[in-house]
């Protein structure tokens, strides 16, 4: 991934460190302590000082995109992978550092912010959007849905993530549509929501996976990965 998208590499990690240089030019209107996290009910919860706040989580969220980009790197069959899903992860923790710190900066200078609806915001289209990638996903260690009956089966791998799309696009649907429901109302149902869209594609799966064994079209040996692929997915993972 680095090598072929070199560019988008470069400029993303520029993107994530660009909180660092806003956060230098309002230096002197910031205060010495400031909110960087809210509890379930959008209550601060949580105080840093303003170094860190500036330097420090910019940082955090560019040492996370280059594991992500690294470890991407790593797997050789995601040389293949389609274009626009590469990018897509070479986007993600761009997006977060900018909202996330515009949204610090923005509370600490006194600003009325409803920190449970942007979240949500974030939440929601996240989930559309890799909704909408996910059949588009080839085979691969890093991204999508990484069990071994996908990884060791092509058709389980694709009827997997179509499924995948079409339950997370719901959720990102569902989680736009209920913005206003106040946030202690709705976290129960979205902790719910998340343990759904995270083991509901697993389950899927494996019970596909089952039913090619049913119909003769793959055995237990098929299925059985190799040390290699499993030395890859456990580094991934």
């Amino acid at each position: 991934m680095i090598k072929t998208h070199k560019r988008q590499v470069i400029i993303s990690s520029i993107v994530i460190l660009l909180p660092i240089l806003i956060g230098l030019f309002i230096w002197n209107f910031l205060p010495d302590r400031i909110v960087t996290h809210w509890n379930f009910n959008g209550e601060a919860d949580g105080w840093s000082t303003k170094g860190f706040t500036v330097f420090g989580l910019p940082l955090i969220l560019f040492v996370g995109h280059w594991i992500c980009v690294i470890f991407s790197s790593y797997d050789s069959i995601n040389k293949d992978q389609i274009h626009k899903v590469s990018s897509m992860v070479l986007w993600i923790m761009p997006v977060i550092s900018l909202l996330m710190c515009s949204l610090t900066y923005a509370v600490a200078l006194g600003y009325e912010i409803n920190i449970g609806v942007w979240v949500r915001i974030l939440f929601g289209l996240m989930f559309l959007v890799f909704g909408n990638y996910m059949p588009k996903c080839t085979q691969n260690h890093t991204i999508g849905i990484r069990v071994k009956w996908t990884l060791r089966n092509e058709e389980n791998w694709n009827k997997t993530h179509r499924f995948s799309g079409r339950l997370w696009v719901v959720g990102g649907v569902f989680v736009l549509a209920t913005l206003f429901i106040p946030l202690d109302s709705f976290v129960y149902i979205f902790l719910l929501l998340v343990l759904v869209m995270a083991f509901g594609p697993m389950i899927y799966s494996y019970a596909y996976y089952k039913k090619q064994i049913k119909e003769g079209k793959v055995s237990e040996e098929d299925i059985e990965m190799t040390p290699s692929e499993k030395k890859t997915s456990k580094v991934s993972a």
